[in-house]
């Protein structure tokens, strides 16, 4: 990579950097998609945890495709798109969450010493479509990857998808040491047949509580 990664503002590699610096802070801080993941992870194990990670990395080129194509813009000036997008957003948490709490998985498998629940391929489309519809998401790609875009410069949707291939790298990498933690350290209460009922009346809890916040929060 050449010092100068940009042209026009002459931002350098030090600016990149400091974009990467920020990224790695923006995701680990707790959100809704953090909290989805780690509290599938605590109930149902490590590769349920990658799997919602892997959902929600591939919602994130969804969103970064969306503000190069300029869709994203449409939803920040669009008080009716912002509002449809974020109703359907926490109708489908509220619908997560119902359907936790009524499902009757909660048994151990004796092979994996994981609670048994939706599949694997289930989890990443949930976690897909979680941070779709989630247009705080949408808003964050549309307002910090300008920041570090010349307009004027060469190839400027070609700034912004290696910003935003960088970040959404940087997310998964995170998010995949954050669930190999969580998992480890909650191994021993999956095992535990008494804690997987509290576990996943936890997450369905979760789940719905994250769909209300999203209904009552204003744009």
């Amino acid at each position: 990579m050449k010092a100068s990664v940009y042209r026009g503002r002459h931002v350098t590699l030090h600016s990149y950097l400091l974009f990467a610096g920020a990224s790695v802070v923006l995701a680990i801080v707790p959100g809704p998609d953090m909290i989805y993941m780690l509290g599938r992870c605590v109930a149902q194990g490590r590769k349920v945890g990658v799997m919602a990670a892997l959902g929600f990395n591939l919602g994130g080129y969804a969103h970064l495709t969306a503000a190069i194509l300029g869709l994203s813009a449409v939803l920040a000036t669009s008080v009716v798109a912002f509002t449809v997008v974020k109703w359907l957003g926490a109708g489908y948490l509220i619908y997560l969450g119902i359907n936790t709490l009524r499902s009757r998985d909660g048994r151990v498998d004796p092979a994996t010493q994981n609670v048994i629940g939706p599949a694997a391929k289930t989890i990443l489309w949930q976690a897909f479509l979680s941070d779709v519809l989630n247009p705080k998401v949408a808003m964050f790609f549309l307002a910090l990857l300008p920041q570090f875009v010349d307009a004027a410069g060469p190839h400027p949707a070609l700034q912004m998808l290696l910003l935003g291939i960088t970040i959404n790298v940087i997310a998964l990498a995170c998010n995949l040491v954050l669930v190999r933690l969580s998992a480890s350290v909650t191994a021993a209460l999956r095992r535990n047949r008494s804690s997987t009922v509290w576990l996943k009346e936890a997450l369905g809890a979760t789940f719905l509580a994250l769909g209300l916040r999203l209904v009552i929060e204003k744009n």
